[in-house]
């Protein structure tokens, strides 16, 4: 019984990661390296800024992908994901 629970908590678990229309095609993108804001806006064909951005939350707060800033001018952003991701 114990394992069939974690095998349900494993699968809801992806399901959030994978649900929608965009995160698949996102983090197909990330895995082949960092990117910045810009180029996975244009790799991720017919994605809106602000639905990047609502995505890129989502899967940043369960852990799936980071966001890295570096001090430069302008402000470099990379996505990257994570050792879960």
């Amino acid at each position: 019984m114990k394992k069939c629970e974690n095998d349900i908590e494993s699968l809801q678990f992806i399901l959030r990661v994978l649900g929608g229309k965009w995160k698949l095609h996102i983090l197909t993108n990330l895995y082949y390296g960092k990117k910045r804001f810009k180029e996975l806006e244009r790799e991720v064909t017919g994605i809106s800024a602000k639905m990047l951005i609502k995505e890129w939350k989502d899967l940043g707060a369960i852990g799936i992908v980071s966001r890295q800033t570096f001090n430069t001018v302008p402000i470099t952003v990379e996505y990257s994901l994570t050792k879960e991701g």
